[in-house]
C-alpha cells in the first residue's frame, strides 16, 4: 500500500459541496502542494487550492488526518469543496497530476481492514450502512459496524479454544500429572455451543431479509385485482391495469416500506394454462418468485363463483392470506367461509382507502413478526452462514469423536471457521468478493 489514492466521497451531480478524499503515504505531501501546508489534526481549515501552474482551484475546508488515528490507519485528508463539477474535475485533475491515483471500489475501507481498523464484518457493515433504505437495516448495519457481530463470533471461538487447550493437552502431556477427565472437561461446552450455533444458523436468513428485503408475492388467478392491489400498496401506477386477461406478463417489483423493514412487493402473472408463448413463461416465472417468496398473497374475485378461492386455499402455504378482492361486488365470498378451512384471509376491496390500509396494517404485523427480534442475527451474508454451518458440523464431529486426537481437529477447525468472518485468516479471493461491492470513495 504504498500509492496514494483519493476519490470523490460523495455523489456526482449539482450540490452546494463535494468532498474528495484522500489516503496514503503521500497525503501529507499533496496537502502542502495543493493547500500550502497541513491543517492542524482533526481540525478544519479554510484554505485556497492551486493546481500546480498556480491556478486557483477553490477556496476549501481542508481537514488532516495523520495516521495511524484516521479511517484507513494512514495518512488521511479530506477536502470540502463548493459542488460544480468544474471545481470538483480540477481537484481531481490536480491530485492525478500530483501522482495520486483514483481508488478502486472499497479501497479505503479495505485499507482500513488490512491496517487493524476494521475487521471483516465491520468491513461489510460499512457497505450495508451506506446500502441502507431502511432504518432496520441501518440499525443492523449500525450495530455490525460497532462490533456486535465480531463480539458475538469472538465469544464463540475463545470457547472453542478453550475446548482445544484441554483436548490437546490430553493428547501432548499424556504423562503429566493432570486430571484424569480433562479432555471429557471440554464436553458440555462444546454442546452448550452446538446448540447456540444451530440457533443461529436457524436465525440467519432473518438478517438476510433485513438487508435485501422481505419478498412478498401476489399470486392468482388473471383478472383478480392484483394490479390493482398493488397501484394501491404502492400508491401510484406502477403496473397497467385493464379488463384484458393476462394484462400482467412479467413480474413487476416494487420496493415498500413497512414497519420500519424494507419489502419487495411483486405483481405476477396470472395463473392459468396457456399455449400462448409468453404468457406461459410469465407464469412460469411468476411461480417461481412465488416459490422463493417470504409470504405470498393469494388474490381472488371474491365476486366470482366459490371454486376460485378454494382453488387458491388448496394451494397455499402455512402463514400465506387470502385476499377476497373485490369484495364491494356482489354476490361476495365471505371471509369466514375461507378461514373456516383454515386459511388466514381478509376481504379488501382496491378502491377502498380504509381497506388498503387495513391490508397494509397486517402485513406490517407480518413482516415486524418475521424480521425484528431481541437482538441482531448472528448472520447477516450468505457467507456468514456458509462459516457458522461450517462451525456447527465440526462441533458436531468433534462430540462425536471417541479420541481426544481428532476432536482436538476439528475444534481447530470449527475456530478457523468463524475466524473467516472477521477475516483473521482469509484468503485474498474472499477479500476480493467482499470489496467488490463497495462504492468508489469508501
Amino acid at each position: 500500500m504504498t500509492d496514494t489514492i483519493f476519490a470523490p466521497a460523495t455523489a456526482p451531480g449539482r450540490a452546494a459541496l463535494a468532498v474528495v478524499r484522500i489516503s496514503g503515504p503521500g497525503t501529507g505531501d499533496l496537502l502542502t502542494a495543493l493547500a500550502d501546508g497541513r491543517p492542524a489534526p482533526r481540525r478544519a481549515s479554510l484554505r485556497r487550492l492551486r493546481d500546480i501552474g498556480g491556478a486557483l482551484i477553490d477556496e476549501a475546508l481542508v481537514l488532516w488526518f495523520p495516521g495511524p488515528a484516521s479511517y484507513t490507519g494512514e495518512d488521511c485528508a479530506e477536502l470540502h469543496l463548493h459542488g460544480g463539477q468544474a471545481v470538483v474535475e480540477a481537484a481531481i485533475g490536480a491530485l492525478s497530476h500530483l501522482g495520486a491515483r483514483l481508488a478502486e471500489p472499497g479501497e479505503f475501507t479495505r485499507r482500513a481492514f488490512q491496517n487493524g481498523r476494521l475487521d471483516l464484518a465491520q468491513a461489510e457493515a460499512v457497505a450495508d450502512l451506506v446500502d441502507a433504505e431502511t432504518a432496520a437495516q441501518a440499525r443492523q448495519a449500525l450495530d455490525q459496524l460497532g462490533g456486535g457481530l465480531s463480539r458475538r463470533y469472538e465469544a464463540w471461538r475463545e470457547l472453542l479454544v478453550e475446548s482445544l487447550a484441554g483436548l490437546e493437552a490430553a493428547v501432548d502431556f499424556p504423562d503429566e500429572d493432570l486430571p484424569e477427565d480433562v479432555a471429557a472437561r471440554a464436553r458440555p461446552h462444546l454442546r452448550a455451543l452446538l446448540d447456540e450455533l444451530e440457533a443461529a444458523l436457524a436465525d440467519a436468513d432473518r438478517g438476510r431479509r433485513v438487508r435485501e428485503g422481505f419478498r412478498i408475492a401476489l399470486i392468482g388467478a388473471p383478472n383478480a385485482g392484483k394490479s390493482s392491489l398493488l397501484n394501491a400498496l404502492a400508491g401510484r401506477d406502477a403496473a397497467i391495469v385493464t379488463a384484458t386477461p393476462g394484462t400482467t406478463r412479467d413480474v413487476i417489483e416494487i420496493p415498500l416500506v413497512l414497519a420500519g423493514y424494507k419489502a419487495l412487493l411483486a405483481d405476477t402473472a396470472g395463473v392459468r394454462d396457456t399455449v400462448e408463448v409468453i404468457e406461459a413463461e410469465g407464469v412460469r416465472r411468476a411461480r417461481a418468485w412465488a416459490e422463493d417468496a417470504d409470504l405470498r398473497l393469494w388474490i381472488v374475485d371474491a365476486s366470482a363463483s366459490d371454486g376460485h378461492w378454494r382453488e387458491a386455499a388448496g394451494m397455499a402455504r402455512p402463514n400465506d392470506l387470502l385476499v377476497l378482492n373485490k369484495s364491494d361486488l356482489t354476490p361476495g365470498t365471505d371471509a369466514a367461509a375461507a378461514r373456516a378451512v383454515g386459511i388466514e384471509a381478509l376481504a379488501v376491496s382496491a378502491t377502498s382507502d380504509a381497506d388498503i390500509a387495513g391490508l397494509r396494517r397486517w402485513l406490517e404485523e407480518r413482516v415486524a413478526a418475521a424480521l425484528s427480534g431481541a437482538e441482531f442475527p448472528a448472520a447477516t451474508r450468505l457467507r456468514h452462514a456458509e462459516s457458522l454451518k461450517e462451525a456447527a458440523e465440526r462441533v458436531a464431529r468433534a462430540l462425536a469423536q471417541p479420541e481426544p486426537e481428532l476432536a482436538a481437529e476439528d475444534v481447530r477447525l470449527a475456530a478457523r471457521a468463524l475466524e473467516r468472518i472477521s477475516g483473521r485468516l482469509d484468503p485474498e479471493a474472499v477479500l476480493d468478493r467482499v470489496f467488490a461491492s463497495f462504492c468508489i470513495g469508501k
